[in-house]
């Protein structure tokens, strides 16, 4: 037995602290290289390098891709077995990894329900306003919240489902031109090819003269083909062509009104809807006026106006309304009470978080498919501020994309209020204020693609100095401005446009120099694009346009670099003159992934097969037949110069621009991609895989590979958002080229350093939304910079070099 002693028991062992590292080891993700690095927690971390360097694969593909198969582990089985579909990242293992939230600059499929009250939850507080605390009418009885919404049953106007607007056409449109017969086309709304004929033959079936002129049949016919809801069924018996049988069949007729209202509402293609939204007209809702609701939530109000009126007001006039003492003078007769009061000063506070980041020009109704990437990511930034978590890792995809320098600074007070609640903020950025701000830096490269992948510094920014092969390091310590010394071009001419009434530009005139460079600047929300949008071939000036934007060049794994550019038509024509492939009688089709014949036809020659995620975005995983090659085992048998189809679309820009040094037609293509710094990206790198960045210069390759033909108007809308400072001087090289030999490029850009270099500027301003739209300065670089009143002005002097009173530094 032991002898008891009276000292007291051992205090339990303190918890030991949690790793302050987020700890990689071994991060094989796209073109990382076996990678190991050591990121702070509770730290402001950039990742940058060029376009391809890496630095998504490490932040986004392998860092939040653990962390969210984690939660998956977490949950249900089914999760778990999906997550063995999809696939977990290459990585050896990751310690220290908190739980994230993504904020990429990906959208949703466009909706025009999904507005910016839906999407910042601004919406359901303002409803609960006008529900608890509206002022109704006399013996009204109070309302649910979800009667003041348009996209509820209880809420929605009867009449247009709560879009606001009514669509209608009419006999003008349907029928531009009443001297033609309809066999000659007079329906003008009416699809092409073999459906239209069918209506004919249809209409022609039912006893109607398809050989008159339109203006010659009587009123009541016309009325009932433009606009009938019938829908009869006859026999058809087309009229017999040389050397085709063609047997009768059963004919069903649709009005030109019901086609076009059908194609418009329902039909998948863009295209189609586009060329249907030509025959219609478009006006506000006569039940609702355009308010989207039933008229018992329209007759409540607050501050004396309806919720529809709140929500078209810009947000910074929203919350001055919502604000106490802002409402003397409103309709209220009584002062507000508790419950207005309380829910009003929250809706303020969160209103306050938004304009924080640059966006108090939006309004709440303001439909979703009308904003930037940038735009959406900042409203959903301004929502993860107010939700008080702690303790997460917030992986953002360059938050400062088309953010006016002014905004910028806004955006890295509230980034810093997100690392103050507590969180671990990692950003991919290019932006180098942003750069500069960060606590901790994780440079990827040297370069891209296959060049690339390797950590070159982790720690904090001005240890950067010191790693000669950098490609960031020059930009972040190097101030020399950039368009010292160069010649400003003379215009030979001017493009007159206006006076415009769009949006918030209010009767604007404007004139853009011909034969130079071009840079349209201002504050988010200004009137950049709209203005930029009004520049079309009916404009005195233009010989040509080629409008180059960062929209998707396709939406599935289908659609690729090679593809795009018309690369794939040469390839495809290469491997079909190999003797082997003409010995098994293969055409270009064998070696076309888009059709049956070569293709692996599990996955109908995507090379990935869709994943259906019940509470997550559908994802792609490879196919488990062809692993990716897209072809069965028999195309991939013919090898030319002994690769075959799958591996030369695996090939990079810049192997296959050796491999095919010798075919004109593709070397041309390849040299216009090197040339805007695409060289890293896989010839069959799927669509869904590129950036928006990376998409613009692609169209621009595009561009520059066909013959210069005559003056050209090239209009790029942000054409550096997404681009490493090293890539925006290869794409600015390529557009002064074409400045250079003529042509007028007119860039809307927030990069002060590619303002800097341009030879005209035009300002506009001074503020976003209604505080905008007008002309603030226009002229070369150095005298918009010295104007008074922009806000443009002086980040412009900083780029240019110059003092607060105009001189050089």
């Amino acid at each position: 037995m032991h002898n008891r002693t009276d000292a007291p028991p051992a205090a339990p062992a303190p918890p030991a602290p949690h790793d302050p590292f987020v700890r990689v080891r071994g991060a094989r993700e796209h073109n990382l290289r076996g990678v190991d690095v050591d990121v702070p927690r509770d730290a402001l971390t950039v990742f940058t390098g060029v376009s391809g360097s890496g630095k998504s694969s490490l932040a986004f593909g392998t860092i939040y891709a653990e962390a969210q198969r984690r939660y998956f582990e977490s949950v249900a089985p089914y999760a778990r077995r999906l997550i063995h579909q999809v696939g977990a990242p290459k990585v050896g293992e990751i310690t220290g990894l908190p739980p994230a939230v993504s904020l990429e600059q990906r959208r949703a499929a466009p909706n025009a329900r999904s507005s910016v009250g839906t999407v910042t939850t601004l919406s359901n507080s303002l409803r609960m306003l006008f529900s608890r605390a509206g002022s109704y009418p006399p013996g009204a009885p109070r309302l649910d919240s979800d009667a003041f919404s348009p996209n509820t049953a209880a809420g929605a106007c009867p009449s247009c489902h709560g879009i606001g607007r009514v669509h209608g056409t009419s006999e003008e449109l349907l029928v531009p031109d009443p001297a033609l017969s309809i066999r000659e086309g007079a329906v003008a709304a009416w699809p092409g090819a073999w459906q239209g004929k069918n209506l004919r033959d249809v209409l022609d079936a039912l006893g109607y003269d398809v050989d008159r002129p339109w203006r010659e049949l009587a009123v009541k016919d016309r009325e009932w083909i433009l606009f009938t809801d019938e829908q009869p069924v006859v026999t058809v018996h087309p009229v017999r062509e040389a050397g085709r049988i063609q047997r009768p069949y059963q004919g069903t007729y649709m009005s030109a009104r019901r086609y076009v209202m059908h194609t418009f509402s329902d039909s998948k293609s863009a295209t189609l809807r586009a060329k249907a939204e030509r025959f219609l007209t478009s006006s506000p809702c006569p039940v609702c006026g355009g308010g989207r609701l039933r008229p018992e939530a329209m007759a409540v109000t607050f501050a004396g106006r309806t919720i529809a009126e709140l929500s078209a007001l810009p947000l910074t006039d929203l919350a001055r309304t919502l604000t106490p003492a802002a409402a003397d003078g409103a309709a209220e007769a009584e002062p507000r009470s508790e419950t207005a009061r309380v829910l009003g000063e929250d809706l303020v506070a969160r209103i306050g978080t938004v304009t924080e980041l640059g966006l108090g020009y939006l309004s709440l109704d303001r439909a979703t498919p009308t904003l930037s990437n940038g735009e959406l990511q900042r409203l959903r930034l301004a929502t993860q501020l107010r939700s008080g978590l702690f303790g997460v890792v917030y992986v953002l995809d360059e938050p400062s994309a088309g953010l006016h320098p002014a905004d910028t600074e806004a955006l890295l007070v509230v980034l810093d209020r997100l690392k103050a609640a507590g969180n671990t903020v990692f950003i991919v950025e290019h932006h180098l204020d942003v750069v500069r701000h960060a606590d901790w830096l994780v440079d990827v490269g040297p370069r891209a693609g296959v060049h690339g992948g390797r950590v070159l510094h982790s720690g904090p920014p001005q240890g950067l100095a010191e790693v000669a092969e950098s490609a960031t390091r020059r930009f972040l310590f190097d101030r020399t401005p950039p368009a010292r010394g160069r010649a400003v071009r003379e215009p030979s001419g001017w493009l007159r446009t206006g006076p415009v009434d769009r949006h918030n530009l209010r009767g604007l005139d404007v004139a853009f120099p011909l034969g130079v460079l071009t840079a349209v600047t201002g504050v988010s929300g200004s009137g950049k694009s709209t203005l930029a949008g009004v520049l079309t071939e009916e404009l005195t000036g233009v010989e040509r346009l080629v409008t180059v934007d960062q929209k998707p060049i396709g939406r599935t794994p289908r659609s690729n670099l090679a593809t795009y550019t018309g690369l794939f038509d040469v390839v495809r024509k290469l491997f079909t003159a190999t003797e082997e492939a003409r010995e098994r009688g293969y055409k270009a089709g064998r070696f076309s992934f888009n059709v049956t014949g070569g293709r692996c036809e599990t996955c109908q020659g995507e090379g990935f097969v869709s994943v259906e995620l019940l509470f997550l975005p559908s994802t792609y995983a490879p196919c488990p037949d062809c692993r990716g090659a897209r072809y069965n085992p028999e195309t991939l048998e013919v090898r030319l110069r002994g690769l075959t189809i799958a591996e030369v679309l695996d090939l990079t820009v810049e192997s296959a621009a050796g491999f095919f040094a010798d075919v004109p037609a593709a070397a041309r293509s390849l040299g216009a991609l090197l040339d805007v710094g695409l060289g890293y990206l896989r010839l069959g790198q799927p669509a869904t895989e590129l950036s928006g960045g990376e998409a613009q210069r692609i169209k621009l390759a595009s561009e520059l590979q066909r013959p210069r033909r005559a003056h050209t108007l090239y209009v790029l809308d942000e054409p550096t958002t997404g681009l490493h400072p090293a890539d925006v001087e290869v794409l600015m090289r390529q557009l002064h080229g074409l400045a250079d030999a003529g042509h007028t490029v007119i860039v809307v850009e927030h990069d002060m350093d590619v303002v800097a270099t341009a030879d005209w500027v035009v300002d506009l301003g001074p503020g976003g939304g209604d505080e905008g739209g007008r002309i603030v300065a226009a002229g070369p670089p150095a005298d918009v910079a010295r104007a008074t009143g922009s806000r443009t002005a002086p980040y412009l002097a900083r780029a240019l070099g110059l003092t607060a009173t105009g001189e050089a530094r």
